[in-house]
């Protein structure tokens, strides 16, 4: 049985996107705040096990964004990007790269759809190949999203409805 907010990710054979779609129980504002607030960002991005330390987090057209997520073991992984388009309680665009793969650089368009009190987010990933595509997939990328937006869902009061 799936529930109502569930992450969905698509990954077509033979193309270098990625698409997902999650709902949140929180109004586009709420939601759309917690993705440009810095102070924010830190308390949902990224999985539980993590501890998140932002270098950087300027949502605006040019500005860029630096953060590290340390896991229990020491292990240091750190992403970066660049801001391209910023429109509020619509959606965003920037670059996501990971350090431990320089110069591997995605585009994300990310929108919010309100839903009258609930948000739909839908993010579209173009890679620079299929091979950069293929790789983000089979990182674990899927949990990491889906214990991000239950943090999110908890940080905005929201609760999951019942199974």
């Amino acid at each position: 049985m799936t529930t109502r907010n569930e992450l969905v990710i698509t990954a077509e054979a033979g193309v270098p996107f990625v698409d997902t779609v999650r709902e949140v129980d929180a109004p586009v504002a709420d939601v759309y705040r917690a993705y440009v607030d810095p102070a924010l960002i830190v308390q949902w991005l990224g999985p539980r096990a993590m501890e998140m330390e932002l270098s950087s987090w300027d949502a605006r057209v040019g500005g860029t964004w630096s953060y590290t997520h340390k896991d229990p073991d020491g292990n240091v992984y750190g992403f970066r990007g660049v801001f391209h388009g910023v429109d509020a309680n619509q959606a965003i665009t920037q670059t996501f790269e990971y350090d431990g793969f320089p110069g591997h650089v995605s585009l994300d368009r990310v929108t919010f759809e309100d839903l009258g009190g609930r948000t739909r987010i839908a993010t579209h990933t173009v890679f620079q190949s299929q091979e950069d595509r293929d790789g983000m997939v089979g990182s674990g990328m899927a949990g990491g999203m889906e214990e991000g937006y239950q943090r999110l869902e908890e940080l905005l009061g929201a609760r999951q409805p019942a199974s």
